[in-house]
């Protein structure tokens, strides 16, 4: 997966529509979530479309995150809000400031607010999940 900041350098330099085909692509690339792991536990509340996070532990205590949507810009934007935090420790994780790593996208002005508004409740459950496992 590409770093934040390669990919920031890269759409700092794209038209709109250009814009809506990387955050697509970037979904495309997210790891395969297996259909039994999308369930209402699982469902990000408060997103326009379905949007699935599952978190698992890797062996040296870091967090990954599976994740999927129904909907292809929903589901790079999940994709982008993992690039901050995936494979990280659970306090790397609570000390991430990740709508901050997320405005030089700006994103609330690039999509449509129907498209956004779910994004403070992905950061919401990543952190919520992170938070769970620090403890």
């Amino acid at each position: 997966m590409t770093s934040l900041a390669d990919l920031r350098e890269e759409y700092e330099f794209l038209d709109a529509d250009d814009r809506y085909r990387l955050l697509i692509d970037l979904g495309r690339a997210l790891e395969p979530m297996p259909d039994p792991l999308k369930t209402d536990a699982t469902l990000v509340r408060g997103c326009s479309a379905s949007v699935w996070v599952y978190p698992t532990r890797k062996d040296d205590g870091a967090l990954h995150f599976l994740a999927d949507s129904n909907a292809a810009i929903t589901k790079g934007i999940i994709a982008l809000v993992l690039l901050t935090v995936q494979d990280r420790s659970p306090a790397e994780i609570l000390a991430t400031d990740i709508e901050a790593a997320l405005a030089p996208f700006d994103l609330r002005n690039q999509l449509s607010s129907n498209r956004t508004q779910g994004i403070p409740n992905m950061i919401a459950l990543i952190r919520e999940t992170a938070t769970r496992y620090a403890g």
